[in-house]
Order: structure tokens, then C-alpha cells, then sequence
């Protein structure tokens, strides 16, 4: 029972820092910088289950927001304010949801991996462009209309985040029984 704890904590810390990591790997596109996030809070979720994929990913939106600059654009509780922030809040829930879609080893196929994926990338993604769109226009009041927040907030990012989408579901279909086995 032990082994399982200090397995369970080491695995979160490691997804915890791979997240943080991750946000520092940037490919420059406007408004919303497209960063390797996706990709470790989705394993996250996948590898280890909703619950600790979830604590894991949280764990780096805590840090990030008590001040360490673990963000894509550094940290700290003003970081609320950011309106990128829904995306973290989306990691968070992304990776619930992909890891209960996925908990089951028995009759995992690369395809149902692939669709927790689609509707992580989804939630990720309604997320983002919800607390966006609220934060810019009745918060900071930097008004965004709904076409260019499609425009930069979807279109111009999303095309790498399908492309994470495939490559997790294929590390997680490798690493899963791995991790099983562990």
C-alpha cells in the first residue's frame, strides 16, 4: 500500500513538472502562445488515471498561481486576470475526463484513446475560449468579438493540438501497461 502512495506521488510530481516544462516548449502564434501543455496534461490523465491526472495538473495551476512562473507567461495570482488562464483551467478538467474515459486497461484500443483526446482537446479548448471572451470583454475591457477570438483561439492553435492529440494517444497506448506494471 505504501509503494502504491509514493508511486502515485512521484508520478503526479513528475506530470507536475513535465506540465511546467512544457509550457516553456512555445511555438510563437498570436494572441494565444501554442506550448507543449497539451500534450503532458493529456498523458497526464491517460497514464495515470482521472483522479491523479487531475491532482497532478492542478497541482501546477496552484503553483503557478502562487507565484512561481511556471505559466507560458510567468505566474502569480494576477494570472486570473490573464485571459488565457481558462486554458489551464481547461487542462485541469481535460484531464479528468480523459483519464476516467481511460482508466480501464482491458480493452483499451488507440482509437478510444484517441477520442478522450478529442474531448479533452474539446473541453481545453471551450474552456479557453469561454474565460476568455468573459475576461476581455467584462473584465479587463478589451473587447473581442466572437470571429477573431474563433480566429486566434481555435483556428490558428488547434491545428498542433490535434497533431499532441495523436502522439499522446500513441505514447499512452505504449506507456499505459508500463506504468500498470510498475
Amino acid at each position: 500500500m505504501k509503494q502504491t502512495k509514493v508511486k502515485s506521488m512521484a508520478l503526479c510530481a513528475l506530470f507536475t513538472a513535465l506540465t511546467a516544462v512544457g509550457a516553456f516548449i512555445k511555438i510563437p502564434v498570436p494572441v494565444v502562445p501554442f506550448t507543449l501543455q497539451f500534450l503532458f496534461t493529456m498523458l497526464a490523465g491517460l497514464l495515470l488515471g482521472g483522479k491523479l491526472g487531475a491532482i497532478s495538473v492542478g497541482l501546477y495551476a496552484f503553483l503557478g498561481l502562487v507565484g512561481l512562473p511556471i505559466f507560458a507567461e510567468g505566474g502569480g495570482l494576477w494570472y486570473l486576470l490573464k485571459p488565457s488562464f481558462g486554458y489551464i483551467i481547461g487542462f485541469v478538467v481535460a484531464s479528468y475526463v480523459t483519464g476516467k474515459m481511460t482508466e480501464k486497461l482491458e480493452g483499451i484500443t488507440l482509437g478510444k484513446i484517441l477520442v478522450a483526446n478529442f474531448i479533452g482537446l474539446g473541453i481545453v479548448y471551450g474552456a479557453g475560449m469561454v474565460y476568455y471572451y468573459v475576461i476581455c470583454n467584462f473584465v479587463i475591457h478589451t473587447p473581442i468579438g466572437l470571429w477573431p477570438l474563433f480566429l486566434y483561439c481555435f483556428l490558428l492553435a488547434v491545428p498542433g493540438d490535434i497533431c499532441l492529440c495523436f502522439i499522446a494517444a500513441i505514447l499512452a497506448k505504449r506507456l499505459k501497461p508500463v506504468i500498470a506494471n510498475m
